[in-house]
């Protein structure tokens, strides 16, 4: 098998110094390329926890996170910064539009912070995303101006535009109805398939993870089971 995007050894994650909290007991854990994978388990098990480690946006107390090969123990936060910028999209259950910047500005967002390409590049960039998502007559609309369903679509294209190779996804229609839940879901999986970007998907919703590659189950701060689903 090829080499993980992700590799996860070992990782423990504690809180609290005179009252100790063990959240995460040695979690190891591989994901890879174009894998759509699920994170179920109750509530307080320890997947935000996780996914926030993968994220780069803590620090494990213990253990180690490799991110496409490289070492994220010693990186200093400028480092972890840059590599999140380059190697993560993030996806959460509320979207964190700009509500007074429009679709395409807030697409072009991470482009911006990046600064990486000229302003055309990255307007047409961002537009080539909101086409896919089926949204590129709404790119001059304010967020406010969008429904719920459309703002989460945005967040998605804004979560692509810099084309990661791994997307995290926290509840991402979990704030959604049943119907513009399943319509983001269906989009992750187009996404996923055609630009075989990976998916690590948070959610408490039986139907998405059951529409998954792969579902990882955690328990208690561990992961208790590991399945792994054909392709529909």
């Amino acid at each position: 098998m090829a080499e993980p995007l992700v590799l996860v050894e070992g990782v423990t994650k504690s809180f609290g110094r005179e009252v100790v909290t063990k959240v995460l007991h040695g979690v190891d854990l591989e994901l890879h390329p174009a894998e759509f994978t699920a994170l179920v388990g109750p509530s307080g098990s320890g997947k935000s926890t996780l996914l926030n480690l993968l994220g780069l946006l803590d620090r494990p107390t213990s253990g180690r996170i490799l991110l496409e090969g490289r070492d994220t123990t010693g990186l200093d936060e400028a480092e972890r910064t840059a590599l999140r910028g380059r190697s993560l999209g993030f996806v959460f259950q509320l979207h964190h539009l700009l509500p007074a910047f429009t679709a395409l500005e807030n697409v072009m967002m991470p482009m911006l912070a990046a600064r990486g390409r000229e302003e055309a590049g990255m307007r047409a960039r961002a537009l080539e995303l909101l086409e896919e998502i089926g949204l590129a007559d709404r790119a001059s609309y304010v967020a406010t101006k969008l429904s719920g369903g459309q703002q989460q679509r945005v967040a998605v294209a804004r979560a692509l535009v810099l084309e990661p190779p791994l997307v995290l996804a926290d509840e991402p229609t979990g704030n959604l109805d049943t119907e513009s839940g399943a319509q983001v879901f269906e989009l992750l999986r187009r996404v996923s398939e055609r630009h075989r970007t990976a998916f690590l998907v948070v959610t408490h919703d039986e139907r998405i993870a059951a529409r998954c590659d792969r579902v990882l189950t955690m328990v208690d701060g561990r992961i208790r089971s590991d399945e792994r689903r054909p392709r529909a």
